[in-house]
């Protein structure tokens, strides 16, 4: 059976050449983060996902969640993995110092993260909205808050959990109807279901944290009436312990498609009486706290459309190598051979590959932004790469987990029928991967937001700057005469033209037509991804030339070059029909009357 493998060597080279690792380490605040500390992380944490976390994904798929009389079980190894995994250290990576944590940039957690979510997605999301939660208190908890809970979700001794959707209340967070209720002691009476709470409950830890959604009397209809709650499963006594338990309940865990392990909860708030919350804040303004959680956790699952992607190209890349069936293409009567050798099998193999690393290279690049735009003392520096990083993480999330779900795919085809079969486990991964498009907004609700809060809504600016950016490397690229170069220059450059053409139209229409412009709100995203993965293989391509021509005799880098190449031949070709959708396919679209369908 395939076990997973971090690909260090991939990390590393997308850290330091391409995601500008030597400028984060030189920031206020990210200076721990040395060139030797982050090795040390990177091997530390791989020890960690690959000894650990990937010997009990199939297992903990296998067994589920178990729920019972309001308790939540885990998989046999996972209490014992998540006590190790606490202990390491490894919950407050890139949490403040002041509450327990390293301080360790977020471009050196993402790569952690990733081999987390490759090695057992289904543990991951538990540190994962814990993440979350921590942010969110961060930023807008009250001393009192920050000090009664921090730490101890710092540590991992409690974890935390986003409790927004409800039965009448999926992505319309206007229709919310969980309700609180002020008491005399400055606290609140909560009261209310939510669904799809992720590891709302489970035995991993001794207390966990709800962060829940909910309106007080006095708050006006729509999203401007929501507050946001902190609803502790247990009360905190004065020492810091967990004390009385909560009237915070699960009711019930979903059965789902994929993730088995991770549980997912309809969590009831006040069935006895009423949840004891805290305000978080102020009063109505709970979406915009709301969204500091759910803009860290839309990486977060970009995040898993990257580890899918390379968990799925390993265990395919393996099997095609042992599995032996029929000749070499072309040869008759000669010996059988691994699969690998067959050109679709390859073209498939590679397909999973670039999409891999260019998703990978993407997702770093943009966590290196976040860092500067936190941590830079320039502030027009700050602004910019604050501006760059909230314009792709749509891309992120959105873009990767599509792939993800088609790079999975593509590991069953890569297996034959026997991909099909559960014990090879590669149907694992696209279960798993299936609900990475879904939760933390939907691909059109990203496709909206980019083409709508992130575009139109400066004018195209932000777009317009990248887009420089990307047609900055063309005249690197008209110095080489390699084959690979030209080849790649030219495909990138048709890409990058398309996507201004798409983008231009869309911020020219959006006022004046914004369904039409929505209609190819996906297809501009996807054309988004493509672009900008292209973007990041060109750059890593232009690197691994630079070291091939200085006599660097590593196969890593010959390797990247064919890999951008693929990508640009394969996935850049793609973007000329791309932005004719987006820009000619809206009557198609909407043209049907609804009794039609």
């Amino acid at each position: 059976m395939s076990e997973y493998r971090a690909p260090i060597r991939d990390m590393q080279f997308v850290l330091k050449e391409l995601a500008g690792l030597d400028e984060v380490v030189q920031l206020p605040g990210c200076e721990e983060a040395s060139a030797d500390v982050v090795d040390a992380v990177l091997e530390e944490a791989a020890k960690f996902a690959e000894g650990v976390l990937s010997p009990l994904n199939m297992g903990g798929d296998q067994e589920g969640a178990l729920f019972k009389d309001g308790q939540v079980t885990m998989p046999r190894g996972f209490k014992e993995a998540y006590r190790q995994f606490a202990e390491s250290g490894w919950t407050a990576l890139g949490c403040e110092p002041e509450w327990g944590g390293q301080g360790l940039p977020k471009l050196l957690a993402a790569p952690v993260s990733e081999m987390w979510k490759s090695a057992n997605h289904a543990f991951s999301l538990c540190p994962l909205l814990t993440s979350g939660a921590i942010e969110a208190l961060v930023l807008s908890g009250t001393d009192t808050l920050k000090q009664t809970f921090l730490e101890k979700m710092v540590s991992g001794e409690w974890t935390g959990t986003m409790n927004i959707t409800e039965p009448g209340a999926g992505s319309d967070l206007a229709a919310i109807r969980t309700r609180a209720e002020p008491q005399a002691d400055n606290t609140y009476k909560v009261f209310g279901q939510k669904i799809f709470i992720t590891y709302g409950e489970h035995d991993l830890a001794e207390n966990i944290i709800h962060l829940v959604l909910a309106r007080t009397p006095t708050a006006p209809e729509g999203i401007k009436g929501i507050s946001l709650f902190i609803v502790p499963k247990f009360m905190v006594n004065d020492d810091g312990s967990p004390g009385a338990r909560n009237d915070a309940w699960c009711v019930s865990i979903e059965h789902k498609l994929g993730i088995h392990a991770s549980p997912t909860a309809v969590m009831a708030f006040g069935d006895k009486g009423g949840a004891t919350g805290y305000l978080v804040g102020e009063e109505n303004r709970g979406i915009e706290y709301m969204f500091i959680m759910m803009n860290a956790a839309r990486f977060g699952v970009g995040m898993e459309g990257v580890a899918v992607c390379e968990r799925a190209y390993q265990r395919a890349r393996d099997y095609a190598r042992d599995r032996v069936q029929g000749t070499d293409i072309g040869v008759r009567g000669g010996a059988k051979v691994p699969i690998i050798a067959h050109p679709d099998v390859r073209r498939m193999l590679m397909s999973m590959r670039a999409q891999a690393e260019a998703s990978r290279a993407l997702a770093y690049v943009v966590a290196g932004a976040h860092d500067k735009a936190l941590h830079h003392p320039d502030t027009e520096l700050r602004k910019q790469n604050q501006a760059f990083a909230d314009l792709m993480i749509p891309v992120v999330k959105g873009w990767s987990t599509e792939i993800g779900i088609k790079v999975a795919s593509t590991g069953i085809q890569v297996h034959g029928g026997m991909g099909y079969m559960e014990e090879t486990g590669a149907s694992q991964h696209l279960r798993d991967a299936r609900i990475s498009t879904i939760y933390e907004g939907t691909t059109g609700i990203q496709a909206n937001d980019l083409i709508g809060r992130k575009m139109a809504r400066d004018g195209g600016a932000t777009l317009r700057s990248v887009i420089g950016m990307m047609r900055a490397l063309d005249a690197d690229l008209a110095r080489q005469g390699n084959e690979h170069l030209s080849a790649i220059r030219t495909r990138f450059q048709a890409a990058v033209d398309e996507l201004a053409r798409a983008g231009e139209w869309l911020v020219a229409n959006y006022a004046k037509d914004v369904r039409a412009a929505s209609a190819g709100a996906v297809p501009f995203l996807t054309l988004f991804g493509i672009v900008a993965g292209g973007w990041q293989m060109t750059r890593a391509a232009l690197v691994a030339q630079a070291k091939i021509d200085g006599g660097d005799s590593d196969p890593f880098y010959p390797a990247k070059v064919i890999t951008a190449r693929f990508f640009a031949d394969h996935l850049l070709s793609q973007a000329e029909g791309l932005a004719s959708t987006v820009i000619e396919g809206a009557t198609g679209v909407m043209v049907l009357a609804e009794e039609q369908f």
